[in-house]
């Protein structure tokens, strides 16, 4: 232990149990808590099963930065360089796409054999598998339309790939002793202004049902439905609104998934938290950063996160809440974006534990804004930092910005010679 980290995080420790704040206990929580690491941000939402296929559904990556992975194994590798930079033990999220196999097999008829070598890969790591079902990028999807489409083969097919990803959801969930979440998004949607908004909702609601009519175990998969407000191709109307999942969830008692990108931009996810809990046996969380629309931008450590952190601490929600990432940034390094992103995020929920919230809901319930305020603004001063480097330390992980290094290594003994074999082949 670095003599300088552990009395820097002694005088913190100091300062913030003058508030009745045990940092160390807010550390022992902290460890508890797994954050779902998207697997796409590695190789741009391309997956393993149709790399050719054009990307769809409103799904737009930037940039072309070297060394994108080209295969599971080298994904594999992506992620656990990534993960050893990150403090903690948590959980990767895979794309139906992202299937690793030598067979040649269509998404409706995937099984879990086609995803045995990430289950043993995630039991070697001791980590968790998330799972979502592909409804884009293919072409029963090219026209815009998958569980709500008019032609019910087509419907038939996507209701039998929703299917099939929750039996290997479920199958996550029962090998690792770790709860899968298993998301379904679909793009479905309209560019310009629909004549009937009703029936698209309606075959939506019935193919759902379809899909969940399996019981299955939750200690092994749970199932959430995401929302949008608006994609590239369907800026007039998405089937899958935020009411209409909202009624769905709560109704068939199903996690909510709220994206940060997919609302307003004037809206925002931590709002809605409180609200949403009351009603909703799970949330889940996509945790991105929209810029003007969603545009899914790495997670910075700004104040929309630092809320939603707030919400799920000060609500005590986060034994009901399912935190994963979601974006894609083809401009910068992808192993640093992920690593930006879950420190941040991880950043965010221990700056919470160490805000005086007790005191704060106090002064509140007495009317003393004053002091609510002022409270909550000296805060954002307190050595949060010294904390946080204390707990990267003793979790064997770089403190600060000492992790670039490794990744900038990682990037010239590793990524720039898939480029370097690219350009030769």
């Amino acid at each position: 232990m670095d003599e300088t980290i552990k009395q820097r995080y002694e005088n913190a420790k100091a300062l913030y149990s003058q508030h009745g704040i045990d940092t160390d206990q807010a550390l022992q929580a902290l460890a508890a808590i797994k954050i779902s690491m998207h697997c796409w941000q590695g190789d741009d939402v391309r997956g393993f099963l149709n790399r050719d296929q054009e990307l769809t559904g409103g799904i737009s990556v930037t940039g072309s930065y070297p060394g994108a992975a080209r295969t599971p194994a080298e994904l594999r590798s992506d992620l656990e360089k990534a993960l050893s930079l990150i403090p903690g033990k948590h959980k990767v999220n895979l794309h139906a796409i992202y299937a690793d196999t030598e067979e040649k097999v269509e998404i409706d008829k995937l099984e879990p054999k086609h995803f045995q070598t990430w289950v043993d890969w995630a039991k070697d790591q001791g980590l968790g598998l998330d799972f979502n079902p592909t409804c884009f990028s293919h072409e029963k999807s090219k026209d815009g339309f998958t569980l709500s489409h008019p032609d019910p083969d087509i419907r038939r097919f996507w209701i039998d790939h929703c299917k099939a990803s929750r039996t290997i959801g479920a199958f996550f969930g029962e090998q690792l002793g770790q709860t899968c979440v298993t998301n379904v998004w679909i793009p479905d949607g309209f560019k310009d202004i629909p004549a009937d908004r009703m029936a698209p909702r309606q075959r939506l609601l019935e193919s759902l049902d379809e899909v969940f009519a399996e019981k299955l175990d939750p200690k092994h998969n749970l199932d959430a439905v995401e929302s949008k407000l608006f994609g590239l191709g369907s800026e007039a109307y998405v089937v899958g609104s935020h009411e209409f999942y909202m009624g769905y969830g709560i109704t068939r008692n199903k996690l909510i998934c709220l994206d940060a990108g997919h609302f307003h931009p004037t809206e925002t996810i931590s709002n809605k938290l409180s609200s949403l809990a009351l009603f909703a046996d799970g949330i889940l969380l996509h945790v991105s950063r929209p810029m003007r629309w969603d545009s899914d931008h790495v997670v910075i450590l700004d104040d929309e996160l630092l809320d939603i952190g707030r919400e799920l601490v000060r609500h005590d929600l986060l034994g009901k809440t399912y935190i994963g990432l979601d974006f894609f940034d083809a401009s910068i390094n992808r192993v640093a974006a992920w690593v930006i992103g879950m420190r941040n995020t991880i950043k965010s929920l221990l700056r919470a534990m160490l805000e005086p919230v007790e005191a704060l809901k106090q002064a509140e319930l007495e009317g003393d804004y004053t002091t609510r305020l002022a409270l909550a603004e000296e805060f954002k001063t307190y050595p949060f930092g010294a904390v946080w480097d204390y707990y990267c330390e003793t979790m064997n992980v770089p403190v600060r910005e000492a992790w670039l290094a490794e990744v900038k290594r990682y990037e010239r003994e590793v990524l720039l010679q898939r480029e370097a074999a690219n350009g030769l082949s």
